[in-house]
């Protein structure tokens, strides 16, 4: 296997050429059909041969999916190695604590970090041969698993007190993992083991107990302002879908609290009225969906548009349930709602044209 078919961003450069052909060959039908575009036989016997080359090329070095009927079985191959990742790391969690008790604190302690670095050099050298990535992201997740249960198990051999700092050595296990593998899921791991490690430090610095750090909601935006800030920091050149798993996650982390404390004031560290800060996060709610919206459509993010829209809309039905659950007949509510709906697309359907003209104008 060359370096070349090892190469993460070359394997997605070619899968995104082997798209373009199978696209422009479909474009080229319809215009030969129309009666827009003819080619001469020699065009076309030399232009169906370059591409069968290339395609020929790109299946022999990088594994890509060449048609449709392809990338369909890729699809069931993703969902076999994460189901297959997900039973085998069950079934190393349990084997553990089945035969747990009749090992020795020595041999406990060797069989984790034997199993640790196992695993780990079991993804290292899956991921320099597996040229698709389906293998070495299966023994990547059990990696992570085997990590994970590492830390716990290391943890309550020596009787030590459970804490967030765990948190910090699994989120850099699965970073790690996750970039080396061009693996989502284990990117997704890492967040969500930041987003509980950055609240619960926080929490501790105003007294709380880090286990009870979501009792004040509050206590999520600092993590939220560290991963919207990630893809600014960080160069995702390479890792497409990167960006967008930060920013989604970033905006869930803000929305989320800002939506629990617009209808439950008392969990804020302000001391401030209840209904005062209500008011102040919905207001807050409204603002920040609202220009997520705005930021997505221009930087042309639909993840963080959609998300965006998705809490407007939430902040939206909620104000609607405070305003008018207790005085309108049930029938008139939801048909408020409704009407509010269709209010919605024909706003999103306008912005649409408008773009779309804009971008039109744009062109040469």
């Amino acid at each position: 296997m060359s370096e070349h078919a090892r190469d993460l961003p070359a394997r997605r450069q070619a899968q995104q050429r082997a798209d373009d052909i199978r696209v422009f060959q479909a474009e080229l039908a319809r215009l030969e059909a129309e009666g827009i575009l003819l080619l001469d036989e020699d065009k076309r016997r030399t232009l169906t041969a370059h591409h069968e080359s290339l395609l020929a090329a790109f299946t022999r070095d990088y594994d890509i999916d060449r048609d449709s009927r392809t990338r369909q079985i890729s699809l069931g191959m993703r969902v076999a190695s994460f189901l297959g990742a997900l039973a085998l790391a069950a079934s190393v969690f349990f084997l553990f604590y089945q035969f747990w008790g009749r090992f020795p604190e020595t041999m406990q302690l060797a069989i984790l970090i034997s199993s640790a670095l196992a695993s780990l050099g079991l993804t290292v050298w899956l991921q320099g041969r597996d040229a698709s990535g389906y293998f070495s992201k299966l023994a990547a997740l059990i990696a992570f698993a085997c990590f994970v249960l590492n830390i716990t198990m290391i943890g309550q051999i020596f009787n030590i007190t459970p804490s967030d700092k765990a948190l910090l050595p699994w989120a850099a296990m699965a970073f790690l993992l996750a970039y080396a593998c061009d693996l989502r899921l284990l990117l997704t791991a890492g967040i969500l083991c930041v987003i509980a490690f950055v609240s619960a430090r926080v929490g501790t610095w105003s007294g709380v107990y880090w286990l009870n750090a979501g009792e004040r909601p509050e206590n999520f935006f600092a993590a939220a302002a560290l991963l919207l800030a990630m893809p600014c920091l960080t160069v995702h050149r390479h890792y497409p879908g990167f960006a967008a798993i930060y920013r989604v996650f970033g905006l869930l982390t803000a929305f989320v609290p800002m939506l629990i404390l617009g209808h439950w004031g008392r969990a804020s560290y302000l001391d401030l009225g209840p209904e005062l800060i209500e008011g102040g996060y919905q207001l807050l709610g409204f603002t920040g969906s609202a220009l997520a919206i705005w930021i997505g459509t221009r930087r042309e993010w639909p993840e963080t548009v959609n998300t965006g829209m998705t809490f407007f809309v939430l902040f939206l039905y909620t104000k609607f349930y405070d305003w008018w659950w207790e005085v309108m007949p049930k029938s008139l509510f939801f048909l408020v709602l409704g009407l509010s709906a269709v209010l919605i697309l024909l706003i999103l359907k306008q912005l649409r044209g408008v773009i779309g003209h804009s971008e039109g104008e744009s062109l040469p």
